[in-house]
């Protein structure tokens, strides 16, 4: 049945962790009636689209989950320290039964453009299902690593073989039983998947672009007793979660590598490696994501534990990474990733020493001049991160500018949340704000909430319309660009800098700054206080 000319209060695009807490919040909340739409056939967002081998979220999964329902935190037991994809789908499924989510979500729908109506002061939104609907405030849901990145590469048409991106795997998983198989791509994705495919197929080649440091996952079962202890003081743990530079209990110690002697040094490191997780990335000396002196010091020890795991000296050599400083990627965790290329039925291929992938043939790869022969080919080759999916929906703002042309050079936005001449726009966890430098639903919540005391406050006050001012956008944009000056981040060619994707601008896409997403978080409260300083209210 056509819905054309239905109104909302508002409409949400996506329906991950994102989309369902905005639609609980709203709805359940606020009293709101909400539409939102999804492109998959349930809910879970990046968790529905992620069924790659070895999928696992890399946040603890006591942090890595709803804060809203008291009661579900007491009752869920995850398996793991680091749970796998379909776990935390499963978990995602039973928070939209059990708040009774889907009947507000239309399924199978993608967003194929959205307009600003200026004399209604009103969003309009197509969809693929060729309605059309009108909304108060638009919020997109969209996931910051959701526009899948196929890299040109000339002739994949050409392919006799099966290939798959990582972010569209089958839902009933692929059998690489016998089979020689080929993994484009060494980022986080990657770390996570070319270990599981490697005990299954034949041969497996992996193309490496860019060596990664990784560092153990150390994931395993959770203690029971542990659990419970958590459980009991669920509120103080959030509570510092919240208050946190990333999201997490960990804290960048307050001390100095220069500083500290080599042999305290040493055991620090190894305390760190032994705890696995971002304990290394997130929990280490103060000065070792701004000083390359400091650097250093931390790369050289992560090198030495590659040497002594890969047996071969020369692959060891390759899977150590040259041209940036430990901690300006993505962090991979990982869990027997080095061990694998100790494997007889595993090959590495890297573009410094090997040669570049050149083309896609119809046998293969053709690379460095030779070319390899296989059945499947799978490419853990990333996302269009951040704008990507955005860009993507089609919005228009304010006389008809297009936000895909509004960023041409980058983004620009106020506070990671709103657009210049996007009024009633609002963009959880949007470019410019924390999001992927921290635990992604403790970033979630923060954006969801700010949002519905947003609107609350409006409907309170008889606003109907609010939009950041240039100004403001301006000097948040100066804000973000003048933070990330003083660390060590814009020295790597990462997709936190647009980096990956072939005339990207070249511009950092997150916000770090001072206190991290805890910082950040207080900041926010302030602008609301003040009224929405930044903002203008009609």
């Amino acid at each position: 049945m056509s819905s054309v000319g239905q109104s909302f209060d508002a409409v949400v695009i996506g329906a991950g962790f994102s989309g369902m807490h905005m639609l609980k919040s709203l709805r359940d909340r606020l009293g709101l009636k909400v539409r939102v739409y999804e492109a998959g056939e349930t809910v879970g967002g990046t968790w529905y689209w992620n069924r790659y081998p070895g999928a696992r979220c890399d946040s603890d999964s006591y942090v890595y989950c709803f804060t809203w329902d008291k009661q579900l935190l007491q009752e869920w037991e995850w398996s793991e320290r680091y749970p796998e994809q379909p776990e935390i789908l499963r978990y995602l499924e039973h928070v939209a039964a059990r708040h009774d989510l889907k009947r507000d979500i239309r399924f199978n729908t993608r967003v194929t453009g959205a307009e600003f109506d200026e004399g209604a002061n009103l969003w309009r939104v197509r969809t693929d299902k060729g309605e059309e609907v009108a909304a108060r405030y638009l919020i997109t849901a969209v996931g910051t690593l959701s526009a899948t990145n196929i890299p040109p590469v000339e002739g994949l048409e050409r392919f006799k073989g099966r290939w798959y991106h990582t972010s569209q795997f089958p839902k009933g998983g692929v059998d690489f039983t016998g089979k020689r198989v080929a993994v484009v791509g060494t980022g986080a994705t990657g770390v996570q998947a070319i270990p599981v495919i490697a005990q299954q197929a034949k041969h497996l080649t992996v193309f490496q672009r860019t060596a990664n440091y990784c560092v153990p996952a150390r994931n395993g079962k959770v203690d029971p007793e542990v659990v419970q202890a958590r459980k009991a003081e669920y509120d103080a743990i959030m509570q510092r979660v919240r208050e946190s530079p990333f999201g997490q209990e960990r804290w960048p110690m307050q001390k100095s590598v220069l500083e500290t002697p080599p042999e305290e040094r040493e055991r620090e490191f190894d305390r760190m490696w032994d705890a696995g997780g971002f304990d290394f990335w997130l929990a280490n000396y103060q000065d070792m994501l701004t000083d390359r002196e400091a650097n250093e010091i931390c790369a050289e020890y992560l090198r030495r534990k590659i040497r002594a795991t890969v047996k071969d000296p020369a692959v060891a050599e390759r899977l150590i990474p040259k041209g940036h400083p430990y901690g300006t990627k993505r962090q991979p965790l990982d869990t027997n990733y080095f061990e694998t290329f100790n494997k007889d039925n595993v090959l590495l291929v890297d573009a410094k020493t090997d040669g570049a992938i050149e083309e896609i043939t119809e046998k293969g790869i053709r690379a460095g001049g030779k070319e390899y022969e296989f059945d499947t080919i799978v490419f853990a080759t990333g996302f269009d991160a951040m704008t990507g999916p955005l860009r993507a929906l089609g919005i228009k703002g304010r006389g008809g500018r297009a936000l895909a042309e509004e960023w041409a050079d980058g983004p620009h936005t106020y506070l990671g949340v709103a657009v210049a001449g996007f009024p009633n726009l609002f963009t959880i966890t949007g470019p410019q704000s924390p999001s992927v430098l921290t635990n992604m639903p403790v970033a979630i919540e923060q954006h969801v909430e700010w949002i519905t005391g947003c609107i609350d406050a409006m409907r309170r006050e008889g606003r109907t319309v609010i939009e950041a001012t240039p100004e403001a956008q301006d000097a948040w944009v100066a804000h973000v660009n003048e933070a990330i000056a003083g660390t060590l981040f814009p020295a790597a060619n990462s997709w936190y800098m647009g980096a990956n994707i072939p005339g990207k601008p070249r511009t950092f896409l997150p916000y770090l700054g001072p206190e991290g997403v805890g910082g950040y978080r207080k900041k926010c409260d302030e602008i609301a206080a003040k009224g929405y300083e930044g903002f203008e209210l009609a």
